[in-house]
């Protein structure tokens, strides 16, 4: 039996007013790789950054080739070889693949002085050829895929002669031959002695790539298991400490007698939105399917004014409205949950509540006085009612895990009294158990009466919620499906339809 590579025993670690890690053990081999999961908050992150020097341990024992190891930074970590990729990549678009990968270790011509970018591009082809990742040195970063920037940082990673792999939700941007791609490139590693620690929430990659699973919970420590012998539904049951049903609907919900609430013709809107038309009904949840760069989004931003209508007609609630920009759709009863929710639907560096009233500060208003103590009230029925897990309605957003995060642009929508929600991507980056909760809200929120567009590239979270589903192809809608009809076989028929013959 090979010896492990790393121990990590009894780790402890706690900020002010929370016990991060609770006497955490974890352990890895040389050519594993080790799925570490657990809800957003249970510790892994915080665990790998007390692995790589971002922030030190309170207690407890690392052991790296079996010697103790204290990282102080992760400079530090990276050279004693234990590299990570992080889920938002971190390099320089604006230079060269081989400038990326040596920055700060570049090679230098015979006068001591100058660079050689020759002699830099060899290197990385040589680098690359070994890793047989096909990616020309010379080409600029940003002209790639984030597929092939994502192996241009692991490339980076393994050019420093790396023992431990961290990849942290490495495959949310990526398309299915993207992450065929780094699949292979992982297991070629893998058979060249390097270990991985590989964290994520999709579970059907889990079971494809790794060789043992180590789960936390609050902090805590669960268990550690062979992939092979666990299900997809003990590891969950693991996670979150209790089971989650994923069943599919089988049933519109929707009554046929139902109002419909917004109705879209002849939509047209830059070159992703080509002659859309579609409705939505009271209570409904429609699903948006289809590949990336179908257009699904570009549809649901120039619905809510953040593109602009180039023409086509719509009606709320069987009036005609013009939606020119973000405030017209906003008095017009439309939310939008962007799928990039840090960017577009958040301030992360302002407080829960702040956040929450984000939309709506001109309904709080009492003259020229704005009344506080209303939207502290407001805020904390909401907090309570979509159990937002927060210490205080002052805390900041950045500090609540991703799950919490949506949670709080949902109350926004709702604070603001939205009768319809555009639901982009909902469920992205966020685990499991913050997933369930997400789908209980939506259904809650259908049958008080709110409408919901929802868009999801996983094809299993759109046959779960939707009464209806269309499906978009090259900026056009090429497929409607009652749920009663719908399949991930039927869904993908229509999403690869290229043309309007059916």
């Amino acid at each position: 039996m090979k010896e492990e590579i790393l121990t990590m025993r009894n780790i402890d670690k706690r900020f002010t007013g929370v016990h991060a890690l609770k006497e955490v053990n974890f352990d890895l081999f040389p050519g594993e790789i080790h799925a570490l999961v657990g809800e957003n908050g249970a510790g892994k992150s915080t665990l790998m950054k007390a692995l790589t020097g971002i922030f030190p341990k309170d207690s407890g024992e690392i052991r790296l080739d079996g010697k103790i190891f204290n990282p102080t930074s992760p400079k530090h970590a990276l050279k004693k070889g234990i590299g990570i990729i992080h889920q938002e990549l971190n390099m320089m678009e604006h230079l060269t693949v081989a400038q990326n990968i040596f920055i700060g270790r570049e090679s230098v011509g015979r006068s001591g002085i100058l660079l050689d970018d020759k002699a830099l591009n060899r290197r990385t082809a040589e680098l690359l050829d070994r890793l047989n990742m096909d990616i020309d040195p010379t080409a600029k970063l940003g002209r790639l895929t984030v597929g092939k920037q994502q192996m241009v940082e692991i490339a980076k990673a393994v050019s420093h002669d790396l023992k431990i792999l961290i990849l942290d939700e490495p495959t949310a941007a990526l398309t299915e031959t993207e992450i065929n791609e780094l699949f292979n490139i992982m297991r070629d590693l893998a058979s060249k002695g390097v270990a991985m620690i590989y964290i994520s929430h999709r579970m059907d990659e889990i079971n494809r790539i790794t060789n043992r699973v180590t789960v936390m919970r609050d902090g805590e420590y669960v268990g550690t298991g062979l992939t092979k012998d666990l299900t997809k539904e003990e590891i969950i049951n693991m996670m979150v400490g209790r089971v989650i049903y994923e069943k599919p609907k089988t049933a519109n919900n929707v009554p046929a007698d139902a109002e419909t609430v917004l109705k879209v013709e002849h939509l047209n809107a830059g070159k992703m939105v080509n002659d859309v038309s579609f409705s939505l009904k009271k209570g409904e949840i429609l699903g948006f399917a289809g590949l990336m760069g179908a257009g699904r989004t570009e549809t649901a931003r120039a619905l809510f004014g953040a593109d602009r209508i180039e023409s086509g007609h719509i009606e709320i609630h069987g009036q005609t409205v013009k939606i020119h920009g973000p405030m017209d759709a906003v008095s017009h009863g439309i939310g939008y949950l962007s799928e990039d929710r840090k960017r577009y639907g958040l301030a992360v560096n302002l407080s829960v509540k702040e956040n929450a009233v984000l939309a709506s500060y001109d309904d709080f208003q009492a003259g020229m006085m704005i009344d506080r103590s209303k939207i502290d009230d407001v805020t904390r029925d909401y907090v309570d009612k979509l159990k937002v897990k927060t210490p205080t309605l002052e805390q900041l957003l950045k500090n609540l895990s991703g799950g919490n995060q949506q949670k709080v642009v949902i109350a926004k929508w709702l604070i603001k009294d939205s009768d319809i929600l555009i639901f982009d991507e909902p469920t992205r980056g966020i685990d499991v158990g913050a997933k369930s909760e997400i789908y209980t809200l939506m259904n809650e929120l259908v049958k008080e009466g709110k409408s919901i567009i929802m868009i999801s590239s996983e094809l299993p979270e759109i046959l779960r919620m939707s009464d209806r589903v269309l499906v978009m192809c090259e900026g056009r809608i090429t497929g409607e499906l009652d749920i009663s009809e719908a399949s991930q076989e039927t869904i993908m028929k229509y999403a690869t339809m290229r043309n309007q013959e059916n």
